[in-house]
């Protein structure tokens, strides 16, 4: 049987009941963070736990404005392996308060990719219910990580030479290849002076004084 922790705060929500009513197993407890947690073990036996954090989209509102959501994500992502914000409603979130569409979507923006937190939208308290079943459910399985990048192969000797005069100011691919075959190694490019650097293809009097002054000047 499927087992939900939730916040006993959650009663009200409907949430908790429409979960029973999925022969779901909820155990109320006083949550200090997250509203609903999932506890699974992964392949070598470890407890791994996803911490649920729901906000109406009007809770979600007034807690960017009150500067309370930042520190709520922050104890999240702290607590448990896997956290996410689950945003219900089905209303236009930019439309809900006198509130300027871009800091809420800087807001967004900040929690997917500085707190790389997963954002989920459910329409009401029974679309939610569904989901953290179907999140149960998939913990119930071997809990594996799963990453969709393909594993690169390790880097050639050029590519590693190139990638660090690459790292040089107003240097790109191009102009990294080009200083490699004008100096042949990435010492004597370290070594060069500014008129020196200035012989390689597209290299001006600018570029070549900003390149020399990083890698001459004292840190």
């Amino acid at each position: 049987m499927l087992k939900i922790i939730a916040d006993h705060r959650e009663r009200k929500s409907g949430i908790i009941r429409e979960l029973v009513k999925h022969k779901v197993e909820v155990e109320e407890q006083q949550l200090v963070t997250a509203d609903f947690v999932i506890q699974t073990k992964d392949n070598n036996d470890q407890i791994k736990t996803i911490g649920i954090e729901r906000k109406t989209q009007q809770d979600l509102i007034n807690s960017i404005i009150e500067k309370r959501l930042t520190q709520q994500l922050i104890v999240l992502k702290e607590n448990f392996d896997i956290p996410i914000l689950v945003i219900e409603g089905s209303y236009n979130l930019y439309t809900i308060r006198n509130f300027h569409p871009n800091a809420i979507r800087g807001m967004l923006a900040s929690i997917a990719i500085d707190y790389q937190i997963p954002i989920i939208y459910t329409r009401n308290y029974r679309d939610t219910a569904l989901l953290l079943i179907v999140i149960a459910k998939r913990m119930e399985k071997s809990y594996t990580m799963i990453t969709l990048l393909k594993k690169r192969k390790p880097l050639t000797l050029k590519e590693q030479q190139e990638l660090l005069i690459e790292t040089l100011p107003g240097v790109g691919p191009t102009l990294a290849k080009s200083l490699l075959k004008e100096f042949k190694s990435v010492k004597k490019i370290m070594n060069a002076s500014e008129e020196e650097l200035q012989e390689a293809e597209k290299i001006g009097p600018k570029k070549a004084r900003e390149i020399y002054k990083v890698l001459n000047s004292d840190y």
